[in-house]
């Protein structure tokens, strides 16, 4: 008696390899279920090895730093330079050395479901994280681009590591620690990817504790960007506590 589809079906998901032993019988069924079953599994390790080839290829600056002798290596980016409130927040990621996270990317290239399942699993597997918060109050006092430099020095300050390499998005920073400053290093590093991860997560689920907080603006949605509905917030009920009082359209609220 032939073997059930379904079965088929469930022994094919732990296959991960096209070349395994096992499908050479599969392969001589004349079923259209199983033939269609076959296509679906080359279909997924196919997608599953361009996942692994991205994390290859935005591991390279990784690995140079490793080749050039530093064993802590740590990614930072930062979050909340455009909105009209809240903090910018900012994350520090070391990753491990032999440990595949798969999927890593710019966090804004992610769905929000993607994005709390990486966020879990650098949770999970990083050796180190460090987050960075600067409030509006500061950002007021010294403009957003220093305090998004702030928030990032305390992210790596706050590391449970020293690190004695930094893969940066986009940014410098006054630290005695080597340096690299990657444009677009969301999407180049994997490390800084972690770290935008992180710090996106971490400043979305304070905004939604802020949308309690402070309701009729969105933030628990909008995450403080001037979105229609959070413009008529302070239209109809002024602003808050944590709005950027040197940013436009709130100066006009004062």
């Amino acid at each position: 008696m032939s073997e059930s589809i379904q079965a088929i079906k469930e022994k094919l998901a732990t296959i991960t390899s096209f070349t395994d032993p096992s499908l050479e019988y599969l392969k001589q069924d004349p079923r259209k279920g199983v033939q269609q079953a076959l296509n679906s599994l080359a279909k997924r390790l196919e997608k599953e090895a361009k996942v692994k080839e991205k994390y290859q290829e935005m591991f390279i600056f990784e690995k140079q730093g490793y080749a050039n002798g530093h064993q802590w290596i740590a990614g930072i980016d930062e979050v909340g330079r455009g909105p009209l409130a809240g903090p910018v927040v900012a994350a520090a990621v070391v990753l491990p050395k032999d440990e595949e996270i798969l999927g890593l990317n710019d966090s804004k290239q992610l769905s929000e479901k993607k994005r709390e399942l990486l966020y879990q699993e650098i949770q999970e597997k990083a050796l180190a994280i460090g987050i960075g918060i600067v409030d509006e109050k500061i950002i007021d006092q010294v403009n957003i681009y220093e305090a998004s430099k702030l928030a990032m020095i305390q992210a790596v300050e706050k590391l449970a590591v020293k690190p004695t390499y930094l893969l940066i998005d986009a940014m410098k920073l006054d630290l005695p620690i080597q340096q690299e400053k990657l444009i677009k290093g969301d999407a180049r590093s994997v490390s800084i990817a972690a770290a935008s991860i992180i710090a996106k997560v971490y400043r979305d689920r304070l905004m939604e504790e802020y949308d309690h907080l402070y309701p009729g603006y969105g933030f628990g949605h909008n995450a403080g960007y001037g979105t229609k509905e959070h413009l008529i917030g302070m239209e109809k009920q002024g602003i808050t506590p944590i709005h950027r009082r040197t940013f436009a359209p709130v100066k006009k609220y004062l």
